[in-house]
């Protein structure tokens, strides 16, 4: 079997990721012990890479065209795929060891993968702003004028709201894993779920300033740190 191939973002920080989404990619893989190499790329090229190997691009909001990562390449069946939900999906019947989606739960995880970001979007301006401490210049630029088209500028304004409104959110996430009797969102079943969980803790682990994820790993008793570490062990990425 071929090694697959998985575009993410490099950055300044060790190791290069930090973007949550390739993360998810890289957990999936991961989980399903399925060799990949990861090719790297700045983010300010990472429309000019994509195109020059066939991936195609979405629509934003205000009409224009934007590639984005992860992208995930297979030799072994030629597929191209595009977004991490759609590459998650396209690992779990292309390789349906170990699935991500168990019991016919694809469409439900897809929902929840919603409501999840609902209840983090608070946290935007803050992982932005550090997001262009941690790319190269140009790249920093770019983030900026792509981004701020989600999240409006300025991202430098320090709103207690905004932390008040994430904690609410993640009393919210407690409150789910509460209902289930196991550690897992679908109780003693790891699924994507837990997986899109882990990889937006990752995120603010790794570009948030340590006083910030301090914080939030102390939330709800020091759930969240726990969470990140079973789902990293789970995915043999401890």
């Amino acid at each position: 079997m071929l090694p697959l191939v998985l575009y993410d973002v490099i950055s300044d920080l060790p190791g290069n990721n930090f973007s949550p989404n390739p993360a998810k990619s890289r957990f999936v893989l991961s989980y399903k012990d399925i060799p990949f190499v990861t090719i790297w790329v700045e983010y300010s090229d990472i429309s000019i890479a994509m195109k020059a190997i066939g991936a195609k691009s979405k629509k934003r909001q205000d009409g224009s065209d934007v590639c984005t990562v992860p992208v995930l390449s297979d030799p072994n069946t030629g597929a191209l795929i595009m977004d991490s939900l759609q590459i998650a999906s396209y690992l779990d019947k292309t390789y349906p060891e170990k699935p991500i989606f168990p019991n016919n739960s694809e469409s439900l995880i897809y929902a929840f993968d919603s409501a999840h970001m609902d209840l983090i979007r608070p946290a935007m301006k803050s992982l932005f702003l550090r997001c262009t401490e941690i790319l190269s210049p140009a790249s920093a630029k770019f983030f900026i004028g792509v981004r701020s088209m989600d999240v409006p500028l300025p991202w430098d304004v320090k709103c207690d709201a905004d932390w008040e409104l994430l904690e609410k959110g993640y009393n919210t996430a407690c409150e789910w894993y509460q209902k289930t009797n196991g550690k897992w969102i679908m109780g003693d079943t790891f699924s994507y779920a837990d997986i899109i969980v882990g990889c937006w803790l990752l995120a603010y682990k790794r570009v948030l300033k340590e006083d910030d994820w301090v914080r939030i790993s102390s939330w709800n008793g020091g759930k969240w740190a726990q969470v990140l570490a079973d789902v990293e062990k789970e995915c043999k990425l401890a």
